[in-house]
């Protein structure tokens, strides 16, 4: 047997490990939104009104709020439309691919603060992009809203336990190749099976575009106006 010859070298000490600190840096990273805002009838009056947070699709994205007139409720206020919320329809901007859900959650809270909402009464919907912006901002905040209501969209069923006390309306077309119909299927199940009670309308014949034929219908609104948060406990004195 063979050894390996001494170098006469002393072998290196372990190296110490360095000290490290955890911090926590609260950043305000500034972020503007456009928007779109229909102020409901009888607005003037001192009540609060429920606000009902519309997001458009990917195609809508930019610095032109006319892109926003396209589809979904901006189209249907633009022609005439009024609903009894207040409604709000911010844009993407263009350098962002998705939607910002850090940005978008204080959006909601500043219109909730700049308009008299009534804060159990907040309601959020969406169409393709915008219906996925809904599944994943509720799944974040689902104390916020009191309904949510996701047009041709998808989530995460893994997270579906959040949403088990949620009222939920999801829609989507059976022929959609854009966002094929599983999207919206796997969320439902998942949430189910956690325990909740979603709705969940398929449109048999219905490609990509299942949001016309949603947003004019008149019993969704009716839905969304039937479900309120409870009110809030009154704090310890």
């Amino acid at each position: 047997m063979t050894r390996a010859k001494p170098t006469g070298r002393p072998r290196a000490r372990p190296a110490r490990p360095v000290r490290q600190t955890a911090h926590r840096a609260l950043l305000a990273v500034p972020f503007a939104f456009d928007y779109l805002l229909q102020l409901p009838p009888g607005y003037a009056s001192r009540r609060r009104w429920p606000l009902l947070v519309f997001l458009h699709g990917r195609g809508e994205r930019g610095a032109d709020l006319r892109r926003i007139k396209r589809h979904g409720l901006p189209k249907l206020i633009a022609s005439g439309r009024r609903f009894p919320f207040i409604v709000v329809s911010p844009q993407c901007p263009d350098l962002e691919p998705w939607w910002n859900l850090t940005a978008l959650d204080t959006f909601v809270t500043a219109i909730m603060r700049r308009y008299r909402v009534d804060s159990r009464r907040v309601y959020l919907t969406g169409l393709s992009m915008g219906g996925y912006g809904t599944w994943a901002l509720a799944t974040r905040h689902p104390e916020r809203f009191a309904a949510i209501l996701p047009i041709c969209g998808g989530g995460e069923p893994r997270l579906a336990r959040r949403l088990r006390r949620l009222p939920i309306w999801a829609f989507h077309g059976a022929q959609d190749q854009t966002v094929p119909l599983v999207r919206s299927r796997a969320m439902v199940r998942a949430i189910r099976a956690a325990g909740g009670t979603p709705r969940f309308t398929i449109y048999p014949e219905a490609v990509h575009d299942s949001w016309t034929q949603t947003y004019a219908r008149d019993d969704i609104y009716t839905w969304l106006l039937s479900h309120r948060l409870p009110p809030r406990p009154a704090p310890r004195r």
